[in-house]
């Protein structure tokens, strides 16, 4: 366990965040800035809800990963470009024979269309004012890999949706994704928390069992529901990640709109990533 420390415009085209400016809770910096509870809220989003739940019910498998201010500062640090460290889009592949042939570590997201994938890609480079990430309000705009590089410490790629309208070859494309990425050092399913998981995530989810690649997974839009129905969808999720063999027992919450979470999932990339080493935590 991880002990804490811590008491596009939406359209077709693409989006950069130089276009409208970063979000003002896009570095943790200005976020330490806020009332303590509210900060807390924001790095560990399960501590909001938390005071609402049954006293029989297990916490822990909530708060596996726990890491200090000082990780959480060095993993901001990877997403912060600098002349040394270029964060950019790096290229698109429709194939796997198309894709970048690289020995860094990579991450992918998958998830249904319109669960938020590009959004929270989008919160997750917002200190990167030059990133160019297609955000659409029509579901089914990514049809293609996206790759991200950031900097030489890893790449990130954003697959296409699944479910409505998904690319014709979707399920070959990640398959094959999955199957043979030698590079690939986790795999994030989102689900949307207003609904939970549906048919087609559990699809997925079996997806990744199958290959037996770890992966984990980010439950998103945490803001588009009242708290009632997130612990309801959440603790059924819950329930399914404890029947499966390959997944981090934790899931993540994430609102890319106000940024609860994100700081946290950028920790954890870069610590999965082999990008930065944690400090003063334990495990068991």
């Amino acid at each position: 366990m991880f002990c804490r420390r811590l008491w596009l415009k939406p359209g077709t085209g693409f989006w950069t965040a130089s276009q409208q400016g970063a979000h003002n809770l896009a570095s943790f910096h200005q976020a330490s800035l806020l009332p303590q509870r509210k900060l807390r809220g924001l790095l560990f989003p399960f501590s909001e809800l938390e005071p609402h739940l049954a006293c029989s019910v297990d916490r822990g498998h909530f708060q596996l990963f726990q890491p200090s201010v000082e990780d959480i500062t060095k993993a901001e640090k990877l997403f912060s470009p600098s002349p040394s460290h270029k964060i950019d889009y790096h290229t698109s592949a429709v194939r796997m024979e198309h894709a970048p042939s690289q020995n860094q570590p990579e991450v992918c997201f998958i998830g249904r269309s319109n669960v938020g994938k590009s959004s929270l890609i989008r919160a997750l480079f917002s200190l990167a004012p030059d990133v160019e990430i297609r955000v659409s309000k029509t579901p089914g705009h990514t049809k293609k890999m996206n790759f991200f590089k950031v900097g030489k410490a890893f790449t990130m790629v954003d697959m296409p949706g699944y479910g409505y309208r998904a690319p014709k070859d979707f399920v070959e494309m990640v398959e094959h994704y999955l199957g043979s990425r030698k590079n690939l050092v986790r795999t994030f399913l989102l689900v949307d928390g207003s609904v939970g998981l549906q048919e087609a995530d559990m699809i997925a989810l079996e997806m990744c069992e199958e290959f037996s690649r770890p992966y984990v997974i980010v439950v998103t839009k945490i803001d588009k529901c009242r708290q009632g129905v997130l612990l309801t969808n959440l603790l059924q999720l819950q329930d399914t990640i404890t029947q499966t063999v390959s997944c981090f027992p934790q899931p993540f919450l994430v609102s890319s709109l106000h940024f609860s979470g994100i700081y946290l999932l950028r920790c954890f990339i870069a610590h999965v990533t082999g990008s930065i080493q944690l400090g003063d935590t334990c495990q068991s």
